[in-house]
């Protein structure tokens, strides 16, 4: 998943630009309204009086930070996060300390409690619009520096906040139109290829009628079906290019392209290989971000089997706060099936039907521990509606409902690890002989994904990553586990 802000190449360089025309004003100018002054000072004072040890620690902070080494700072506050967070004076050290050792993510969240304390504390504030500067959000980063400027500072940070609204405008009058891309390989073991079951059937369970004339005919007092699991090791390669042109300071449109390739080292039919294409455009005002795509991608299993899929997707995100962001979102996808002959391999003869999938579902993400951690959650619901298929389907329409949670968290300035926990329940609207007293087809399916990616650089990373996924169904034929160890190399072009 992604983290909340990031940075681009553009920002980053003309960051160096900014920091040579701005730097002496930004470090000499001194922030206070004279009705905020004081009341800021004694808000200070106010707090629970600091022990010893914590004034050392504050006062060898500010040293560091005037010596020019925010670095030192960051890893000298960083540790005491959890305990202090809500201290003005600690909150605003190490936002500027996150700040000026780039770690502009983090600094907003300090900002972010400081000005929640005292919403009237300037410096803080045009702090926390450098911070957007730095991340690229030019949105927020007006914002917080037209309240700045409605508070009457002195002329030198006026100076200093116009000359960031003028490179505001230029880069997005400049920077109108980006290029972006990857290209990865995959290695991996799965150890259920095809979603096969892993232990014998009996008939009986399925339909006495069809067990009994088996055993007529055979004399097999329990027929059986076999286990169908298959296990593979595999191989794969994706690659992706985005480009997105900017309209205006809202608007912006885009398109992509996707390109995936499965292969399997001896279950070659069930290799498989794709490509998805995307148009759409994004709207941004203010904390609210709305999103509208067309969709189109073809699907082949070992070369014989095909799903054309067009669609519409809409999200609508909105940022609560620095840490916080919420979203909706639905979907409309219609898959049609195209050169799918009747022994293509797959245990759902749904596969090589029509059908329309539709999706809405909310989600919710989370910044904690300085933006160190990432927690999200979403829920959704969804139909797959049979349309004239190729081989009609016996269940009928498919109902589900799913939620899905997960953490993504930094070990350390290089790693990341992440965790994702998924449920979703499924009820089919048909009658199907198979289940007893012809009950309808039901199902839950849950999985678990874990892993880590190592940033190599800003361009190169590595993901190894463990996925486990549990299927039951009370038509055990289309009950399964399923194992799936990989690692990635990916490389980014930005």
């Amino acid at each position: 998943m992604k983290r909340l802000h990031s940075p681009s190449r553009a920002v980053a360089a003309l960051m160096l630009v900014i920091n040579c025309v701005c730097a002496e004003e930004i470090q000499t100018v001194t922030i206070q309204t004279p009705s905020t002054a004081a009341p800021t000072q004694n808000k200070l004072t106010a707090l629970s009086q600091p022990s010893s040890a914590r004034e050392t620690m504050l006062r060898d902070a500010d040293g560091l930070i005037k010596n020019g080494q925010p670095e030192k700072a960051y890893a000298l506050l960083a540790p005491r996060e959890f305990d202090l967070a809500g201290d003005v004076r600690f909150d605003y050290l190490l936002g500027i300390a996150a700040l000026d050792s780039g770690k502009p993510d983090k600094a907003t969240l300090a900002f972010e409690r400081v000005l929640t304390v005292d919403p009237n504390f300037a410096g803080a504030r045009l702090d926390m619009a450098r911070a957007y500067y730095q991340l690229g959000d030019f949105t927020r980063a007006k914002q917080e520096f037209d309240i700045v400027m409605r508070q009457n500072p002195p002329s030198g940070a006026k100076e200093t906040i116009q000359k960031y609204l003028d490179a505001i405008k230029n880069t997005e009058s400049s920077a109108l139109t980006r290029i972006t891309g990857y290209a990865e390989g995959v290695l991996g073991r799965d150890s259920n290829v095809n979603t096969g079951t892993g232990a014998s059937i009996s008939v009986a369970s399925l339909s006495p009628g069809l067990a009994a004339l088996i055993t007529g005919m055979t004399g097999n007092l329990n027929p059986q079906i076999l286990p169908s699991q298959r296990a593979d090791s595999y191989y794969g390669m994706n690659a992706g290019a985005e480009i997105s042109h900017s309209l205006n300071a809202d608007w912006q449109i885009y398109a992509g392209l996707d390109g995936r390739q499965h292969g399997n080292l001896v279950q070659t039919p069930f290799d498989s290989s794709g490509t998805d294409v995307r148009v759409g455009a994004m709207r941004t005002q203010g904390k609210h971000v709305l999103k509208l795509s067309l969709t189109g991608g073809q699907t082949y299993l070992a070369n014989s089997m095909r799903r054309d899929t067009t669609g519409v997707n809409a999200q609508w995100q909105y940022t609560v706060s620095p840490s916080t962001q919420i979203s909706t979102f639905a979907q409309y996808d219609q898959n049609r099936a195209a050169g799918s002959p009747s022994t293509a391999p797959g245990t759902d003869a749904r596969i090589t039907g029509n059908t329309d999938l539709i999706i809405a579902g909310a989600g919710w993400l989370h910044a904690v521990s300085g933006g160190s951690q990432l927690i999200f959650a979403s829920i959704y619901t969804g139909k797959e509606l049979d349309k004239a298929p190729a081989i009609q389907p016996p269940d009928g329409q498919k109902r589900f409902d799913g939620i899905r949670t997960g953490i993504q968290a930094n070990i350390s300035e290089q790693v990341d690890r992440y965790a994702s926990l998924g449920w979703q329940h499924a009820i089919f609207s048909r009658p199907n002989g198979f289940i007893v007293n012809n009950g309808q087809r039901n199902e839950y399916q849950y999985d678990l994904t874990a892993g880590a990616i190592w940033h190599l650089d800003k361009l190169w990373s590595v993901k190894p990553q463990v996925a486990v996924y549990k299927k039951q169904s009370n038509l055990a034929i289309y009950s399964y586990d399923r194992t799936d160890v990989s690692l990635t190399l990916r490389r980014d072009f930005k």
